[in-house]
């Protein structure tokens, strides 16, 4: 009986919705039409075929690379120093943390007027004597994307910084002095201690922003609506552009199920490398 409301919630909210998207998948439906036509796999034909979705899948696999390295070297630092017992400790925590409770629609406003052809980066860059590299940034195909990894890696190095300050609280302090006895500096100690002890939280961490890029949305949607010219479209972006737009139902639940196998892949791919390591 304590399992039922579980059981419920899973099989009656998650699978079932599952399996009538996989359903439409097979449609070629406006989402409204009260007969629509089933087509089969032609929607899943048509995917492999649509030069948008491996660009949207070449996107996030970009996007995953740069923000995972990034967040990952980012959060360690932070909790490395952070560990050390600095002064005003407790502030700088509270400072790194907050962009992670910020919602993305309060702050791509703010994101679109820093970065507009008149924004406040540009106006830096002029004040630093770097005018010639200012342009709208959100605008040119080459410097939209690399925006929105910034973004992300602003609103999300709070949490990878949580995860490890955590983890390196667990490592026993007299390892380290031993260490230190024995003549290890700052960098042994962080390559052959701190690392290793927190290589669970790593692969975590993995496993998060894999997922995390897979179903990247609100940030590239809000700030550049994946545009210019399809340079910040992933399959989040895509599937809506299908689906809501274009009233394209059919082949948008086709891309769905695309990206529920992706994710289910790579997490599957992850948590076994966990187990190894275990």
């Amino acid at each position: 009986m304590w399992l039922l409301p579980a059981m419920i919630l899973s099989v009656g909210l998650v699978y079932i919705c599952i399996g009538y998207t996989g359903y439409i998948a097979t449609l070629d439906w406006d989402g409204s039409a009260p007969d629509p036509e089933s087509v089969g796999l032609a929607n899943f034909t048509r995917l492999f075929a649509d030069p948008i979705f491996w660009r949207a899948m070449a996107h996030t696999v970009l996007f995953f690379v740069v923000t995972f390295t990034v967040q990952t070297v980012l959060g360690i630092v932070f909790a490395v120093i952070l560990h050390s017992r600095i002064r005003l400790g407790v502030l700088y925590k509270i400072i790194i943390f907050v962009p992670v409770v910020l919602a993305p629609a309060v702050m791509a406003p703010v994101f679109r007027q820093i970065f507009a052809a008149d924004g406040q980066f540009n106006e830096l860059l002029r004040a630093l004597g770097m005018g010639s590299l200012a342009h709208p940034w959100l605008a040119d195909s080459a410097t939209a994307l690399p925006v929105i990894m910034g973004i992300t890696i602003w609103q999300w190095t709070g949490l990878t910084f949580i995860l490890y300050y955590a983890a390196m609280s667990q490592i026993d302090p007299e390892v380290i002095e031993a260490a230190r006895i024995d003549g290890a500096g700052n960098i042994r100690v962080l390559t052959s201690i701190i690392l290793p002890g927190v290589k669970g939280t790593t692969l975590a961490i993995l496993m998060l922003s894999v997922i995390g890029a897979l179903k990247t949305f609100d940030v590239p949607y809000l700030v550049t609506g994946g545009g210019p010219n399809y340079a910040t479209e992933f399959l989040g972006t895509y599937i809506y552009r299908q689906s809501i737009p274009l009233a394209d139902v059919g082949y948008g639940a086709a891309l769905s199920i695309m990206l529920l196998i992706l994710a289910v892949f790579f997490s599957l791919l992850v948590g076994s490398r966990q187990r190894k390591d275990a």
